[in-house]
C-alpha cells in the first residue's frame, strides 16, 4: 500500500485556523467528511480526542500523527494540515507542533494501521522533508511534496 492510495488533494489543508488540539482534530476530520460524507465526524473526533487521553500524538519536530480506529470506514484514510505559527499539541518535545497528519483505519486493521502510522513517521524524521512542507505554497504542491515520498509500506 502507498500514501497516495490513503490521501487524496481534498485532504490537504494548507492552512488550518485551530488554535487548540480539538480544533486541529476538528478541521481535519473535517477535510475527510466532506468526500466521505458517511463518517460521523462527532463520532471520529470523540475516538481521536481519546487516544490523546492516552499520550499526545505530538512527536516532536514540529509534527503530530493524531490517529484512530473507527467503525465508519472500510480503508484507512490519511488527511493533512499546516499550522504556520504552530500550536501548543503537548507534543513530547514541548515544542509547538506546525504539521499534522491524521491517519484513521477501519477497527479491524491492526496491521496495515500501524504500518502507515510507521511510514508517516518515518518520512518526517527527515528535516529536510518538512522544511519542504512548511515552505510549500498551497494545497497542491503539499500534496505533490507528500506523495513524492511515496513507497510501498
Amino acid at each position: 500500500m502507498k500514501l497516495s492510495e490513503l490521501t487524496d488533494e481534498e485532504y490537504i489543508l494548507p492552512e488550518l485556523k485551530a488554535k487548540d488540539k480539538k480544533g486541529v482534530l476538528e478541521e481535519l476530520v473535517d477535510a475527510l467528511v466532506k468526500r466521505e460524507p458517511s463518517i460521523d465526524k462527532k463520532a471520529l473526533v470523540r475516538v481521536l480526542l481519546e487516544r490523546e487521553r492516552l499520550g499526545s500524538t505530538g512527536i516532536g519536530d514540529g509534527v503530530a500523527i493524531p490517529h484512530g480506529k473507527f467503525h465508519g470506514i472500510t480503508h484507512p484514510i490519511i488527511s493533512f494540515g499546516r499550522s504556520r505559527t504552530g500550536l501548543d499539541f503537548e507534543a513530547m518535545d514541548g515544542e509547538p507542533v506546525h504539521l499534522f497528519f491524521l491517519l484513521v483505519a477501519p477497527e479491524n486493521s491492526a496491521s496495515i494501521h500501524l504500518k502507515a502510522l510507521a511510514k508517516i513517521a518515518k518520512i518526517l524524521k527527515n528535516s529536510s522533508f518538512r522544511k519542504v512542507l512548511m515552505e510549500a505554497p498551497g494545497k497542491k504542491e503539499l500534496y505533490q511534496t507528500i506523495i513524492q515520498n511515496d513507497e510501498d509500506f
